[in-house]
Parts: structure tokens; sequence; C-alpha cells
């Protein structure tokens, strides 16, 4: 019988993850690394949750308590977790925009965009950068213009980049059938429960007590994982974020920002206020950045102007409004930026992107939310252009992409969203209410719930 390896949550795989953490926000572990090294354990393990098998009691006895020792030493670095301390460092505060006519189109755009990046990141999920470009050379699909396929695509490279296991039968031109379940949409849906049931001033407490009557544990990774059974424990919000998740500054929160600057159109400010709120539960420092900078993104997208082109420079700029500009965070976005302005081949900003992000974890913030700027301000307001940057880039393939198809979606409304991207109108999950629901469905949700805000500061 194959032993039961809980992913993402035993001490013993937490602590090269903390020790990780530790190195990228200036904190001084050296004597815990060294003591975790000279007893025998093993750094964290680099793509999966969990290592081969389990550790002895004295190591994971170990692995407990210089997680907690670790996480007690504070970081120097200026970048706070508290709303008022992180606006207070933000470079300016956000013009509010008003919504026009058109804001339905806009969210049903968003909705379809979303959901088209997802989809398109789903099969190589996990695979590297080079392994994305040799499957989409090898099947005609460089550039990538469209959906992955096997058809055409030869053995040795199939057997080389295996596709992700669980979305390959889904997510191939050859399968699409409608949106299959994937935790990039389960997130914007649960957030427009949260919204419905606790209205616009929700807590964190209310975010909680939804992931447990309404989210199964098993559906949740990473920081959320760790929350979650942070919560089971008896902690709760921020400690639910802090106690022993050494993930608070990866992708979760910023998966699950969009609905928070849908409902708050063109006014980024509120929309990272809301985004705050909800991220707290799981994530601290740039974690927390990163949705308030997608959620300011997803706002500003529904008011921008007609032209594409100067649409994605005014919202990755709304983005950055928001959080502080000493940040790592806000510092990957600007240097994403510039390259993606001046560097006409976009693969030559990837390369640029992994010399400074490289040695990050996949699902990690800051290289993620610096390739969603670069792919969007690179793009000229393109969508093949932004999703496909977003899904070559190679880290969170699926995140990425979903988040890019958002905003852009978000820009041009359903109507001018290219025909190619269109997927057919049914929604799968195990998310209760949702299953078999429509883009139009949601779209008109969360237009019930956008309206004039209280601008929280």
């Amino acid at each position: 019988m194959t032993p039961l390896r809980l992913t993402w949550v035993q001490p013993e795989d937490l602590v090269g993850h903390e020790l990780r953490q530790a190195a990228e926000d200036g904190r001084d572990v050296a004597s815990g690394a060294a003591r975790w090294h000279d007893a025998g354990g093993h750094p964290a393990p680099p793509r999966a949750g969990a290592s081969p098998g389990p550790a002895s009691a004295a190591s994971r006895a170990l692995a407990a308590e210089l997680l907690d020792e670790l996480a007690a030493v504070p970081s120097p670095l200026p970048e706070p977790s508290g709303l008022r301390e992180i606006l207070a460092g933000a470079a300016s505060v956000p013009e509010t925009t008003p919504a026009g006519d058109d804001l339905p189109d806009r969210l049903l755009g968003a909705w379809m965009g979303r959901a088209a990046g997802c989809v398109l990141g789903k099969p190589v999920e996990k695979i590297p950068r080079e392994g994305i470009r040799e499957i989409a050379e090898a099947t005609g699909n460089w550039p990538i213009r469209g959906w992955f396929t096997a058809k055409g695509l030869p053995d040795d490279v199939a057997a080389r980049w295996p596709w992700n296991r669980r979305s390959a039968t889904t997510s191939l031109a050859e399968n699409i059938d409608g949106v299959p379940e994937d935790d990039d949409l389960n997130f914007p849906m649960l957030a427009l429960t949260l919204l419905e049931r606790h209205g616009r001033d929700f807590t964190t407490a209310d975010v909680a007590r939804l992931w447990l009557d309404e989210l199964p544990a098993g559906r949740v990774f990473t920081a959320e994982r760790v929350a979650y059974r942070n919560l089971l424990d008896g902690l709760e919000p921020p400690a639910t974020a802090t106690y022993r998740n050494p993930f608070r500054e990866w992708i979760g929160a910023l998966i699950r920002a969009d609905v928070h600057g849908w409902v708050n159109p063109g006014d980024p400010a509120a929309a990272a206020a809301s985004a705050w709120r909800d991220a707290r539960l799981t994530h601290t420092a740039n974690g927390l950045y990163g949705a308030m900078m997608t959620a300011a993104m997803c706002a500003r997208s529904l008011t921008t102007g007609p032209d594409p082109a100067q649409a994605v420079r005014d919202v990755v700029g709304a983005g950055l409004s928001v959080i502080p500009a000493g940040s790592r965070l806000a510092v990957a976005v600007r240097e994403a930026v510039a390259d993606a302005r001046t560097e006409p081949c976009f693969e030559r900003v990837a390369d640029r992107l992994y010399e400074r992000h490289g040695g990050l974890h996949w699902v990690h913030t800051v290289n993620n939310a610096a390739l969603i700027a670069a792919a969007l301000i690179h793009s000229r307001g393109d969508f093949t252009a932004a999703v496909a940057g977003a899904v070559a880039g190679g880290w969170d393939t699926d995140s990425a992409g979903a988040t890019v198809g958002s905003v852009m979606g978000g820009i041009l409304g359903a109507r001018r969203l290219p025909p190619r991207w269109h997927l057919r109108d049914h929604v799968t999950t195990t998310l209760r209410g949702f299953d078999g629901t429509t883009f139009g469905a949601l779209a008109g949700r969360t237009l019930a719930l956008a309206g004039p805000s209280r601008r929280l500061t």
C-alpha cells in the first residue's frame, strides 16, 4: 500500500521553503540552516508538494521547532503587511475613472478572457519554458497563437515534456469542451459568493468561514492549504497567514483578486483594499501586494479608453500605484515594464526576467507578477500576444495566463475578444451552485455587485 504523503503541510517539507523565503526577504538564518542540514534535513522539494517518504520523528520535531524559530526572525526590508502602511508606501493615489455603458460587455469579456488564458496554460503547467517552446514549435504553434495540441507532436518530444496529467484530457485543442475545473476559476466564483453573502464590507473572518463552508481542503494548495490547516487548528487571521507558512509570498492570493477589481470598476484603491482583506487570510508582504496589484489592474481595465496599447500601460500603472514603491514586487514589475517597452523580442524580455528571478519558485508572486506585467505591456493590447507571452514564460502558466486574459478581456470586452479564444459557454466546478454556469450568468452576478464604493485608506 502506498503511504499517504499530504502535500504542502509536513514540517520537514516546509523548512527548505522557509530557508528560501528568508534568503529572499533578507533574514539572517544561517544558524538555523546549519542545524537543519547538519541533522540531514533535505532542501525543499523543487516542484512537488511533498518529499518522497516520511521523516523520522526526530526530524519532524526539529523541523517544527525550526519553522517557529526562523519565522520569528524579522525581515529588515520595508515591506509592511498592514493596509495603511502599504498604502502609505505606495507611489501615488490612483485616480477613479467612471465606468461607461459598456461595463456589461467588459465584465463578460473579463470572465471569458480569464477562462481562455487559464485553459491555454493548463496542459503545460509545470513544464519549463524550454519545453513549452519545443512543444509549440513541433506542432506549428510558435509563436503561440492557439490552443496546445498533441496532434502531430513527435513521440520523443512528448516523452521529454509530458503534459500536465490532470489537464491534458480537458485542455488540449482536441479535448476542450467548455471550461474545465481549475482553482484559477474556482476562486473568482468563490469571491462572488463572498460578496453576495457578506457585502462589500466583508471581513477576513468572513472569508475564512466561507472557505470552511464551501471549499474542500483538498482543492487548495501551498499558502491556502497551510491557512486552512491553521484554521482547523484554531488560529484566527492574520495568524493563519504566518504560522508555519513559508508560502506566504506565493501566487495564491493574486489568483483570488480579480472579482475585487471587477466590483470596483475604475477605482483601483477600493479594489486593492478589498483584495487585501481577502488575501491577509493566507499571505503577507509581497503576497498581499500581488493581490492588490491585480485587483487594481482589473478595476482599471474596465474603464480604459479605446486604444488597447495605451490601455495596458494605464492598467499596469494602476497596479503599481497601490503597492509600496520600494518593495521587491514593485521593483520587479518596473524592471519588467522597462524591458517590455524597449525590447522588440518577447523571448529576450523573458530571458531578462529569468536572469533576475530564475531562483524563485515557479509559483512565487514576484516572478509571475513581473511576467504578467511584461506580457501586457509587450502585447501593445493584442489579446493573443498577451496570453501567449504569459504562458510561454513558463512559470505558473495557467495562473499567469488567466490573469493576463482577465485584464485583456476587461480592456477589450467580449465583442472584441478574438473568436479563436472563445470557449463553449459551460463552466465545470465542484463549487456548490456554480457547476454548469455560463459566462453571462457570472458577468451578470458581478455586475449586480459593481458600483460606488467606500474607499478604505
